[in-house]
């Protein structure tokens, strides 16, 4: 992942994704009803550091777009909306645990070590359930999701897939990746 040391946009970079964001936001209605572009762009403009995050998801395949308001906290949050689970964050491990644990045929990176770096939180599966109702979602590919602790000290670690019209969710050895899996993020602003 490659980072400007303050995470900061240039000006030019900042135009051109809060113009991609703002005509998503137009053409998907249906994610964010009653929620008003220039309230969300007001916020994004003056958090740098989210928006350096936006771009990360952007950049790696995930094409967030608002999916929901936080009414406790006023936050709304930007979720991975591409149809299939981000390109740029494919063929992956877990967590950094499991990519440390594989000692032979290392995938690059793991998602729970890729989010954090992007500045990103990993969906869980309510969250996944939640954005499947909006849209179709990983037709073709799967999303690590967040694994309870309890799973994750045996070993294993959760991923959803959307089939036949349903959410299904599944289980995997942690270390494991695959060249059609991937993960879906989510950002608070």
């Amino acid at each position: 992942m490659k980072k400007n040391k303050n995470n900061l946009l240039t000006n030019e970079k900042t135009d051109s994704l809060l113009s991609i964001l703002a005509v998503r936001f137009e053409k998907n209605m249906n994610r964010h009803k009653g929620m008003e572009w220039h309230v969300i762009e007001k916020k994004l403009v003056s958090n740098p550091a989210k928006l350096w995050s936006l771009n990360e998801m952007e950049i790696t395949g995930g094409e967030p777009d608002v999916c929901g308001f936080d009414k406790k906290s006023g936050e709304h949050i930007l979720i991975d909306c591409s149809e299939e689970s981000p390109k740029g964050r494919r063929s992956i491990c877990y967590d950094p645990e499991a990519h440390a644990s594989r000692k032979e045929h290392r995938p690059k990176h793991s998602a729970l070590g890729m989010a954090a770096e992007m500045g990103i939180e990993i969906l869980d599966e309510a969250q996944y359930r939640a954005l499947q109702k909006l849209g179709t979602f990983d037709a073709k590919t799967s999303s690590w999701i967040l694994t309870p602790a309890d799973i994750r000290q045996k070993g294993g670690a959760l991923f959803c897939d959307f089939r036949f019209g349903h959410v299904f969710v599944y289980h995997n050895g942690a270390e494991s990746y695959y060249a059609a899996r991937g993960f879906r993020g989510m950002l608070r602003v």
